[in-house]
């Protein structure tokens, strides 16, 4: 029997859905934007959704939408051996050394 994983919120009650329109901050964009061009270098939207679904649940809970986002991309980039752990890891020292 297949388990329904924890994002699988599919025919359980959730409350009602608000739809409204917002603004997004840049870094979603950004998200948003590297997704898509990630996307003409071989990292589908399958394999992204792959590695949402792979979080555990505390992790998935915790993140917004493009928190989780962020997190597959940087997980398919690693698996198909465009960027390293390592390449990562100084990226963001990096990246933190610009916002002291």
């Amino acid at each position: 029997m297949i388990q329904r994983g924890h994002h699988d919120m599919g025919g359980l009650p959730a409350g009602r859905v608000e739809y409204r329109e917002h603004d997004y901050a840049e870094w979603e964009r950004r998200v948003d934007a590297l997704s898509m061009l990630m996307g003409a270098r071989g990292v589908t939207v399958d394999q992204r959704r792959k590695n949402i679904e792979a979080l555990p649940p505390e992790d998935y809970d915790r993140m917004t939408y493009y928190e989780r986002w962020i997190v597959a991309l940087t997980q398919s980039l690693i698996q198909q051996g465009l960027i390293t752990t390592a390449d990562l890891a100084r990226k963001m020292v990096e990246v933190e050394k610009r916002g002291s």
